[in-house]
């Protein structure tokens, strides 16, 4: 079964039901998959992203302002990003979390598929990341990176005395979840019939029967949280971006 699982076959849920209201230049007025890095809405750089290794199948799992998604991918369908792709917007909820989004598109998925957010950008081998899944046997896997500190850190001894300051560095061995996935259909039993949120109620559930497993990514990842973020991201688009394959 494993050796005829290909990325074309395997469809990407993306959680794209948020508000973006962090993003202080965006103040809830789109959702947060249409705020732009450069000139293209970060649910583009994303699709893009997951078209150079062959995927083909999407479904949006839409919220907040969903409206506006749908006219974005109806005004844009034959753009070259997308004219090829199948593209299904599912309304999950205004209100839902991220654990009743992705049990209401259950019906969509048959086997295996990858889930994503809608605010992270990484330069990930995603064929990588599937060959790994499908040795590894799991329920699920996620993706762990070594993220840098957004605040400095510092080195005090047994007398309180700062014997070191590192601005921005990397936390030994701290890793955090990047919010790149891949389950098969076996989790849709681990999400409550409720507006449950999948980070704490069922990642903690599976992880304590050890049905997921880590791959541990140490190339470039960054999350959109705030305006700083957008800025950023837009500065090393518009440079090389490491998620800029063509």
């Amino acid at each position: 079964m494993f050796e005829k699982i290909k990325p074309s076959n395997v469809p990407v849920v993306i959680l794209a039901g948020g508000l973006g209201t962090r993003i202080s230049d965006n103040k809830g007025k789109l959702p947060k998959g249409l705020v732009k890095i450069g000139n293209f809405p970060i649910i583009y750089h994303i699709i893009r992203y997951f078209k150079f290794f062959g995927f083909k199948k999407f479904i949006l799992c839409i919220g907040y302002k969903g409206n506006l998604l749908r006219k974005y991918f109806n005004r844009n369908k034959n753009l070259d990003v997308f004219s090829d792709l199948d593209i299904k917007l599912v309304d999950t909820g205004l209100n839902s979390n991220t654990g009743l989004r992705i049990k209401k598109i259950k019906k969509y998925i048959k086997n295996i598929f990858f889930l994503a957010y809608c605010d992270g950008l990484i330069n990930l081998d995603l064929k990588k990341l599937l060959n790994f899944y499908k040795k590894n046997k799991k329920m699920g896997v996620l993706t762990a990176v070594n993220p840098v500190s957004r605040f400095g850190i510092l080195s005090i001894n047994g007398s309180k005395k700062i014997i070191d300051f590192n601005e921005k560095k990397r936390i030994h061995n701290l890793w955090i979840n990047a919010g790149f996935y891949i389950f098969n259909n076996k989790i849709f039993d681990y999400i409550p019939n409720k507006n449950s949120i999948f980070e704490k109620e069922v990642l903690k559930k599976i992880a304590k029967k050890k049905l997921i497993i880590s791959f541990k990514h140490k190339g470039f990842w960054r999350c959109m949280d705030t305006i700083k973020d957008k800025n950023e991201l837009t500065k090393i688009w518009n440079k090389k971006a490491p998620w800029k394959l063509w």
